[in-house]
């Protein structure tokens, strides 16, 4: 989810994150719910439309992942 949000400039509406993550609607709650409480992403309001968009903690924790990703690949891990 988190990769889907930063492809679409850091923020997106639900909606299209359902879509683009191809979750059902009671997975991207879910999910959603513990991004928010875990600070990786934030609900916002644009001109009244409601949108989701990825923190600085959100940003720092993919990079360190696809970091980590990297590190497996690197000694097959």
């Amino acid at each position: 989810m988190l990769a889907v949000i930063l492809e679409k400039s850091g923020r997106i509406k639900p909606t299209h994150l359902m879509y683009k993550a191809n979750l059902s609607h009671n997975q991207m709650k879910l999910y959603l719910s513990e991004l928010i409480k875990n600070g990786l992403v934030e609900n916002f309001d644009n001109s009244g439309k409601r949108m989701i968009r990825i923190t600085k903690k959100g940003v720092d924790f993919y990079s360190k992942y696809g970091q980590m990703r990297e590190f497996e690949k690197t000694f097959g891990i």
